[in-house]
């Protein structure tokens, strides 16, 4: 399975130069000119809450050292619905925080930066694919 896997690195490799060129070339839009898409409060909430129930690496984290900290075999059903709402309230705030901050940085980064942060970021990614390609 060597050849398979120097395959997949070629193409993976070849993608992300396409999408370093895609990123570069593309075109920043200007905020003001943006349509903002209302949502009801319901369709953000359960869109948040399947985004985060979806990271099997979170919900794996905590699996893991929850036994480090609690003796289940002690847990009662009370005990198990304020595990569920400091978990709720810690990682909830967290993401309400970057939401907010990234609410923020979208009116303060005009399109000059918008457009020089595609550019390094898309040359990074040519780099890493054409890395990849001649490592390969």
């Amino acid at each position: 399975m060597g050849s398979l896997f120097v395959l997949i690195k070629y193409l993976g490799g070849a993608y992300l130069i396409l999408l370093g060129i895609r990123l570069c070339t593309s075109k920043s839009k200007n905020v003001e000119t943006q349509e903002v898409v209302k949502s009801s409060l319901i369709s953000s909430f359960l869109t948040g809450l399947l985004i985060t129930l979806g990271d099997q690496k979170a919900t794996l984290f905590y699996l893991g050292f929850f036994p480090a900290f609690v003796d289940i075999s002690k847990i009662s059903y009370f005990d198990t619905g304020i595990i569920i709402t400091i978990t709720t309230v810690a990682v909830g705030g967290v993401k309400l925080g970057y939401a907010f901050m990234a609410d923020r940085a979208r009116l303060l980064i005009s399109s000059k930066i918008t457009k020089g942060i595609n550019i390094a970021a898309g040359c990074v990614m040519i780099a890493v694919g054409v890395f990849l390609v001649t490592k390969a």
